[in-house]
């Protein structure tokens, strides 16, 4: 449930690319930021790193600094080490959130060097140079994505993917702060020489789509929104930051139901873009999980506690899916 990305990010390039029986890869793979605003009147935003970086300290409600006990480098840990911590904390406290202190920086300090936190904070009535932050970790980025080769190009003749959608190997099970802007940059120039010398194809290949109308009708907005509603809370409570093996059977289970859902709801309803969405998000939350499944191990972003170290020896290679089968 807690995101940073925008509400249009529902995951429609990765599953259109999955039915039209493109490899997927990688899935398992989702960078958690440890520190997004938690507000229930605000959408969730960063609250950068940088802030952590200038002495800010996380604590829990009754003012704990708890990082010493999880890292070495405490609050400057790494952000998979941290967003655990911040996870443990809060199951262990039975807290929403945790905090992130800054009170102790000069107040005109702050104001310069987190000039946009600091406004949109204020917006939601909160003065980060007085008063604690609250802040919970959030699904940022998803490392994996449409295989690809080191030039874009997908097993799908024709079909090619750069950025967030694509899995071309560059983050391996970890990304790297600022290199998804970098790789972005790169394969999509690189997509867009080899597609450049494709054939063009013919006329009249391929099947006309009709645009179906975004707004449904208020009746079928409630459906859709109880369906989606569903998916998040079951991906939120079983294949967030930790992860068990019966939590994620459980969350294919319940995914499995969501999917029968979604699809009465297309059989029965007028087609409409948020139709359409959901249908794409419970494809790729299945994804995800059928990849969490198969590797037995702990690796990068993704933390099994029921295998909680990794295994070089069997493990070392991509979790590759492909119509229905995990490899």
């Amino acid at each position: 449930r807690h995101t940073t990305n925008p509400a249009i990010a529902t995951g429609d390039g990765v599953a259109m690319a999955y039915r039209a029986g493109a490899s997927i890869a990688n899935m398992e793979f989702i960078q958690f930021h440890p520190t997004a605003l938690y507000h229930p009147r605000g959408r969730s935003f960063l609250i950068s790193e940088a802030v952590r970086g200038e002495g800010g300290i996380l604590r829990t409600r009754d003012g704990t600094p708890f990082m010493t006990g999880y890292h070495p480098l405490a609050d400057l840990a790494p952000r998979d080490i941290v967003a655990r911590a911040i996870h443990t904390e809060r199951l262990k406290r039975g807290e929403p959130c945790v905090f992130l202190d800054i009170t102790h920086l000069d107040a005109e300090f702050v104001k310069r060097r987190f000039p946009t936190i600091y406004q949109r904070c204020m917006e939601l009535g909160l003065d980060i140079t007085r008063e604690w932050i609250p802040v919970v970790p959030a699904a940022h980025y998803q490392c994996g994505g449409v295989r690809t080769d080191l030039w874009a190009a997908t097993d799908l003749p024709g079909l090619y993917a750069a950025g967030e959608v694509a899995c071309t190997g560059v983050h391996g099970a970890n990304r790297l702060a600022s290199n998804s802007l970098l790789e972005a940059m790169v394969f999509g120039y690189r997509a867009g020489q080899k597609a450049a010398q494709e054939e063009a194809l013919p006329p009249g290949t391929g099947h006309d789509v009709a645009v179906p109308p975004h707004g449904p009708h208020r009746c079928q907005m409630d459906a859709i929104e109880k369906t989606r509603s569903r998916l998040q809370s079951v991906m939120d409570e079983y294949v967030g930051i930790v992860r068990t093996t019966d939590g994620l059977n459980t969350a294919l289970a319940e995914i499995h139901e969501v999917r029968r859902d979604a699809e009465s709801l297309l059989a029965h309803s007028e087609p409409c873009v948020d139709l359409y969405e959901l249908r794409n998000m419970v494809e790729v939350a299945a994804l995800i999980v059928q990849c969490a499944l198969a590797r037995r191990e702990s690796r990068g972003l993704h933390y099994n506690t029921d295998y909680p170290a990794t295994d070089d020896v069997h493990w070392r290679h991509d979790t590759v899916v492909k119509a229905g089968i995990v490899q």
